[in-house]
């Protein structure tokens, strides 16, 4: 997928409208090394919350994750991990689950969701978290279908809202 570059602009976005803006790369993403694994991008999300509420000039604000696609999949699991910590989460083009996202991709999706191994899910996550969410999702995305994102809202606590956009994936 993506990495900080291909997010640069929606960040100097939110920066232009008043709010600070952290973004990093995943392990083996962009210009982090190392590989990619679930458990890894997962502790790698932890680490930046850690690290943010380290941060003086944080101190004392809110802090809400946002999550696009893989990332808005993997913010569910860092926001249920971190409740004590952040105030908020917002989902973009979230895939509901492992298994539900290989069953999509493959013509005999059956098998799929019996092979892929599942550590964490949106859906599973965002049963546990009581915060604050927003689940953003496109009619008209082709990657991650629109029922997986309002699976995960209606799965989500109050208080929440479902915002839905048309346009292709994560634009």
């Amino acid at each position: 997928g993506g990495n900080i570059t291909k997010h640069y602009y929606a960040a100097a976005n939110m920066v232009k409208q008043g709010f600070q803006a952290f973004i990093f790369d995943y392990s083996g993403y962009g210009f982090s090394q190392g590989t990619p694994t679930r458990s890894g991008i997962l502790n790698d999300a932890t680490s930046a919350l850690a690290y943010i509420r380290s941060r003086e000039d944080v101190g004392g604000t809110k802090i809400v994750i946002y999550g696009q696609s893989l990332g808005g999949h993997l913010a569910a699991a860092a926001a249920q991990k971190n409740e004590q910590i952040i105030d908020g989460l917002v989902m973009e083009g979230a895939f509901s689950s492992h298994k539900e996202v290989a069953a999509t991709r493959f013509p005999i999706g059956f098998v799929a969701k019996m092979l892929v191994k599942e550590e964490y899910s949106a859906v599973r996550s965002i049963r546990e978290f009581h915060k604050p969410v927003l689940v953003i999702h496109s009619t008209e995305d082709e990657s991650i279908p629109f029922w997986m994102g309002k699976k995960i809202y209606n799965n989500a606590n109050n208080p929440k809202s479902f915002y839905q956009i048309k346009h292709r994936h994560i634009w």
